[in-house]
């Protein structure tokens, strides 16, 4: 079953990991960068890791060591734990999407990037899936799921059938995919899972949009989303092709 994306998603600019700020202690995918974009009238995207004890963090990477001063990966810590790190630069510890949910409430529509889980594109165990699932059955607002790794997507589709689900699309360059091996690189270049994922939307790499495949999936029906516009000017070529732009560094015109 095809869920479609809200129109919200089409109309509303989407600020990637909501509207951070490094320079003024606004951090990405923190609670003060989500207040911002909500405050702005933004949509938001934020980014999903699992704790060792099966908890959604809203953080981007594997490992701790870029946004905080704590090291090793987010997996090997408790919820617990990962909530007394605070995000370096900024004020916010780590917080769950428990709490983001609470936070956006509705208000903006949430774009929910559930990162890969197998570190392969591989099939994950679930789990993060699972909780996903859980925590949005009684989220009351325009809310989406998407990933690069079209297993987790499929999970997803099992366990939260009514909620939008799309693909996270790139290039797939070798070498800014490293160690993700060639074989793995080309085949999810063509995007092959769209269909069978039961996918409405794809999400994809802005400096790939011209990809025959892209025109064939919006010929299709599918909502075309992309990643990641850091200007103006770069914004104004991608709305040649894609309906809405996932954005930072500067702040995106919200179409009247």
């Amino acid at each position: 079953m095809r869920i479609p994306l809200p129109a919200s998603f089409l109309h509303l600019p989407v600020a990637h990991r909501a509207l951070h700020d490094r320079g003024r202690g606004v951090i990405e995918n923190s609670p003060a960068a989500i207040r911002a974009a909500i405050r702005a009238g933004y949509a938001i995207e934020v980014d999903l890791q699992l704790s060792q004890d099966g908890v959604a963090m809203v953080f981007h990477d594997e490992g701790l060591d870029r946004l905080t001063a704590e090291t090793g990966p987010v997996n090997a810590r408790t919820a617990e734990e990962l909530g007394r790190i605070i995000l370096k630069d900024g004020e916010d510890p780590i917080p769950t999407l428990a709490q983001v949910l609470d936070l956006v409430a509705g208000q903006v529509p949430l774009l929910i990037e559930l990162k890969d889980q197998s570190l392969t594109m591989s099939d994950t165990d679930g789990r993060l899936e699972a909780e996903t699932a859980r925590l949005l059955a009684d989220y009351r607002g325009d809310v989406a799921v998407m990933s690069f790794n079209p297993h987790s997507i499929a999970h997803m589709a099992r366990l939260a059938p009514e909620v939008p689900r799309g693909i996270t699309t790139s290039a797939y360059d070798p070498d800014d995919w490293a160690p993700l091996d060639r074989a793995t690189c080309d085949r999810l270049r063509d995007i092959p899972d769209y269909d069978c994922t039961g996918a409405s939307f794809i999400s994809h790499e802005a400096a790939d949009l011209a990809r025959p495949r892209v025109a064939a999936l919006k010929g299709q029906g599918a909502a075309i989303l992309c990643w990641t516009i850091r200007s103006p000017g770069a914004e104004a070529k991608a709305r040649t092709i894609a309906q809405n732009v996932t954005f930072e560094s500067y702040l995106a015109v919200i179409p009247a």
